[in-house]
């Protein structure tokens, strides 16, 4: 399946929407669309879109799956319904991290939250519904590394020969597929998103899962959820492409009170980026590097060592896992 970037300075984002919107509005016809809201930009954007071609025959759903940054379904949704969008959210925390126990490699990580979103999740939305498409916000650089062989981005699925329709019931329309980030903001802004929304940093589909080393556990999420709130807080003003909080899987020996304190580890990751294809760290000042590790070290429960990565990608990857 051969798919044409549109490059950013090739984008009339005008014309752009316009024809999303006309589109959207052609596949769904007179029926109902399911739309996967999570706030990032890409699926942000997406939801704007489906609501000019659609109103009130999109359904739009926020999944708290539990991955999520601290507190973000009641901020994403009051923020969406004074653009005029409702937005429900769906609880399905328990499905995630039963889908999610015991697994350790990142692609079958992947796998499982493809099951579970896809199939458990939207499959019984859809029946609910009555819907027969979900759009959701899949972008260039989620195809490219997975046709690549780099990582299995858990939305790419008609791309790597997936039938959504027998497989899971529904088509997938997909209105940015051949974006890439810094387009997708583009259209974002002339969309009057607020800007929090088209210039907030890159959020993976896995959600913090995919900055968790090893299993995942309600506990492992709250550590890396707490983490990766204070990173946002001191890095939000760097200007940036991308800044997170990994947790390590293997412990380390740290001091507490004169004594041994066997803990956690979470890695620091900055970067400078266009497109996400290649990226390297930014170069942080030290004052900056020592108030995140004295702020993860103190507030965040068990954390012991706190490290900044430093090496640009290719060889490393933005998000880790």
């Amino acid at each position: 399946m051969e798919i044409n970037e549109i490059k950013i300075e090739e984008l009339n984002t005008e014309e752009f929407i316009k024809e999303k919107v006309e589109e959207i509005s052609s596949v769904v016809g007179k029926g109902l669309a399911i739309n996967a809201l999570s706030g990032g930009v890409d699926s942000s954007v997406v939801t704007m879109l489906g609501h000019k071609a659609l109103g009130d025959r999109l359904k739009t759903y926020f999944i708290e799956n539990g991955l999520m940054r601290e507190n973000e379904s009641q901020h994403i949704v009051s923020l969406f319904e004074k653009l005029g969008v409702p937005v429900e959210i769906v609880d399905a925390k328990e499905q995630f991290f039963a889908a999610l126990k015991g697994i350790t490699d990142p692609e079958e990580k992947r796998e499982a939250i493809t099951q579970t979103f896809y199939k458990d999740v939207f499959g019984k939305l859809v029946k609910e519904s009555g819907a027969k498409y979900l759009l959701q916000g899949t972008n260039y650089t989620d195809v490219e590394e997975t046709v690549a062989g780099i990582k299995r981005q858990h939305n790419i699925l008609e791309q790597v020969g997936i039938d959504t329709e027998e497989r899971f019931g529904y088509k997938v329309i997909e209105p940015v597929l051949r974006l890439r980030k810094t387009g997708i903001r583009k259209v974002g802004k002339a969309l009057e998103l607020p800007e929090e929304i088209y210039s907030r940093p890159p959020f993976p589909g896995p959600a913090l899962s995919a900055r968790v080393i090893g299993e995942i556990t309600t506990e492992r999420i709250e550590t890396v959820r707490k983490a990766t709130k204070i990173v946002e807080d001191e890095l939000c003003n760097t200007d940036a492409f991308q800044y997170l909080a990994i947790l390590h899987e293997d412990k380390v020996t740290g001091m507490r009170g004169g004594k041994r304190d066997f803990g956690l580890q979470i890695e620091v990751r900055c970067w400078e980026s266009k497109d996400a294809i290649t990226g390297s760290p930014t170069r942080l000042p030290y004052e900056t590097l020592d108030k995140l590790a004295k702020r993860i070290t103190t507030e965040v429960l068990g954390v012991v060592s706190v490290t900044y990565n430093i090496t640009k990608k290719p060889p490393s990857t933005i998000e880790a896992v």
